[in-house]
């Protein structure tokens, strides 16, 4: 059941503002960390010349060990592309993991910098130091020195990215099956995949073989290891302990492949919530002079054909990391595979658990994706992954922002379901603490819990607490940003048709699309502070409108949108209205409605875009009117390149 706030909605004092909350970030999930592990970090960071070209590329690998209470310690080596030799790496640094798996190592291994935030599931942990520059992709699962080669059987779908030189053109990814036999011997590998300059190649790799040593595995490839090459003569390989996830490396290069264990794939087994981290080399602009490169890590929801996701991403281009939303649809075949919008080849494996992704001809990627734990726990019971955008359903690692509907998820939430179209702070006997606020509610049930971000909270950490009936629950943290724009849909839940009206009311379909030049009303949750201030729950006023203070960007497909307004829906609680008008020149069908701002980007939801122009209202109307209550698709990994992000890095106060 999902609670659907209706057009006629939200009443509370004015509270004062206050400097930054200083609340910690859940830790209680350390000891998913602990132990020794092995690991593969691979940086590939953009130089200052803007063409995509690298400016510098390091690898570090070997052991990691977590000691369960925050701290860790690094034996290892590096390759770096200033001083290209084997060097010995050792390091200390300090973690903070979430009860959901969600933390940060706090110490950067390339540039002690901000961190490397990731996720941690089915013991393995995924990351990139998005806040700190990005570029890169981390990688760790538990040791075990009793791995040997009869460990080493079944088949295994690999996935590799490669950049043998700083230069983005000779960059290349790949995608091969391994068939070890559980004797040493990996016959003969067949090689698919493109470089940097848009070619696709093959490559055969007669008479490979594998041999383990104290729990790790030398490959060697045969064949010459060349420039043409897709993969390096000799790699080193890590294997997870139950043998379903390997990855590694040359110790001479700057790559990183990432395996899973094959398995035939039906379409009930990719299904949930998946934490996830990749990269991705756009090389379709190299002939113009430049390339993209972006790195990320986030989490998607799928579901009988959708996915619903959420990248914390950042490129060579950017300023600052930003949260990046999307819907996708698949098919998965019989064989576990699928393509999605941007031609990434994604194979499922370990039963559903694992999957891995490659680019194909001028989108270069690696991907990899872990299936989430399920969580349960005693008495009143907060998810710490099920805090959910409420209008587009967002997963949790996108965070909040203030004034936004979220929905909360778990089990004994409430003693019986109900529901306040005036946002009482207190329903049925439950009340949500967000950084020790207390938050208006609309609608409470044992399962889930609708309820609005205080307007005062700050910092970058909300901690959120919901008692019921004097029981309290568990403390759940996410992050809090300036903005997290999702935008309702019909039916609810966030992906197909955006909840628009036209200027006379009436709800915007394919039957009843919207034209060029007709200013629509969109309603959203999500886009943070608003001026003239209101008192949390209370409803947007019309007389002055009270406006959003973040700098926001709409597009329909890939043409930039005119906002005429973005605010609070006057007369309405809960909900920001956006006025826009549908762009000229747009070819008829559904465009994926992006809504832009300072650290996010929201690319879920459909307008419907007819054919014809619209009779254009006044100036004035178009300035401040308000509607009453109530897929050529383009490129959507990546803002337009007029939006440039201003946000802070994320910040973890312990």
């Amino acid at each position: 059941m999902r609670f659907h706030l209706p057009v006629t909605m939200f009443a509370a004092i004015a509270l004062p503002l206050i400097a930054a909350d200083s609340v910690p970030f859940d830790k209680s999930g350390n000891g998913l960390l602990k132990g020794a592990y092995n690991f593969r970090h691979v940086a590939w960071q953009v130089g200052t010349d803007m063409t995509g070209n690298l400016g510098k590329a390091v690898s570090i690998y070997g052991a990691i060990t977590f000691d369960g209470n925050g701290n860790y310690s690094i034996n290892g080596s590096a390759w770096d592309s200033r001083t290209p030799s084997i060097q010995p790496f050792t390091a200390t640094g300090t973690y903070l993991i979430s009860a959901s798996g969600f933390g940060r190592l706090s110490s950067d291994l390339f540039s002690n910098g901000v961190g490397i935030d990731g996720l941690v599931s089915q013991g393995v942990f995924v990351g990139s130091s998005t806040e700190d520059g990005g570029g890169d992709i981390f990688i760790a699962a538990p040791a075990s020195a009793t791995l040997a080669n009869t460990n080493f059987k079944d088949t295994y779908w690999v996935a590799e990215m490669n950049f043998p030189a700083l230069d983005a053109t000779q960059a290349r990814d790949a995608l091969f099956q391994l068939t070890p036999d559980g004797a040493g011997n990996l016959g003969s590998v067949s090689l698919t995949g493109y470089t940097g300059n848009g070619a696709k190649q093959t490559q055969s790799l007669p008479g490979s073989r594998y041999a383990f040593t104290n729990g790790t595995a030398a490959l060697t490839f045969g064949g010459t290891a060349s420039g043409a090459s897709l993969i390096n003569a000799n790699q080193t390989m890590y294997m997870s302990p139950d043998g379903n996830l390997i990855f590694g490396g040359s110790n001479q290069g700057w790559d990183l492949f990432i395996g899973v264990r094959a398995g035939a794939g039906a379409s009930s087994a990719f299904s949930g919530l998946y934490y996830q981290t990749g990269t991705d080399l756009d090389t379709s602009t190299v002939a113009s002079g430049y390339t993209t490169l972006d790195t990320y890590y986030g989490a998607f929801n799928s579901a009988g054909g959708n996915i619903l996701g959420h990248q914390r991403l950042i490129s060579g281009f950017d300023v600052a990391a930003y949260d990046y939303t999307y819907s996708d649809t698949y098919a998965l075949a019989a064989d576990g595979t699928y393509d999605d919008y941007l031609g990434i080849h994604y194979i499922l494996g370990a039963g559903g658990a694992i999957r891995v992704g490659f680019g194909q001809q001028g989108f270069l990627a690696l991907h990899v994706a872990l299936k989430a734990p399920n969580f349960s726990g005693p008495g009143v019971y907060l998810n710490p992954a099920g805090v959910l955008n409420g209008a587009s359903s967002a997963p949790f690692t996108v965070g909040v922002s203030p004034g936004a509907l979220i929905t909360l998820y778990g089990t004994n939430l409430a003693p019986s379901t109900a529901a306040d179209a005036t946002f009482p702070s207190m329903l049925n006997g439950v009340q949500v603490l967000i950084n020790n606020r207390p938050a208006p509610l609309y609608a409470v049930s044992a399962t889930q819990v609708s309820v609005l971000v205080p307007w005062a909270t700050s910092g970058s950490v909300a901690a959120i607490q919901l008692m019921n009936g004097g029981t309290a629950s568990n403390t759940v943290t996410v992050f809090n940003n300036l903005t997290t724009p999702g935008i309702f849909t019909v039916p609810p839940g966030g992906i197909g048709s955006v909840a628009a009206l036209h200027p006379d009311g009436s709800l915007i379909t394919s039957a009843n699309p919207a034209k060029a030049g007709e200013v629509i009303a969109v309603f959203l949750a999500g886009l943070g502070v608003v001026s003239p201030a209101i008192g949390d729950g209370a409803p947007g006023p019309a007389n002055p409108l009270s406006k959003a203070t973040n700098s926001l960007s709409a597009y329909v497909g890939t043409t930039q949108a005119t906002i005429a307004y973005a605010g609070l829906a006057p007369q309405l609680r809960g909900l920001y209205q956006m006025n826009l008008t549908i762009p000229s020149g747009l070819t008829p069908g559904n465009k994926y409605l992006n809504i832009s701002g300072p650290d996010s980007y929201s690319s879920i939801a459909y307008v419907s875009v007819g054919r014809g122009q619209a009779v254009a209202p006044g100036a004035e109307a178009q300035a401040e009117s308000v509607a009453q209550p109530a897929r050529e698709i383009g490129p959507r990994r990546g803002r337009p390149a007029s939006r440039v992000p201003s946000a802070e890095p994320r910040v973890l106060i312990p």
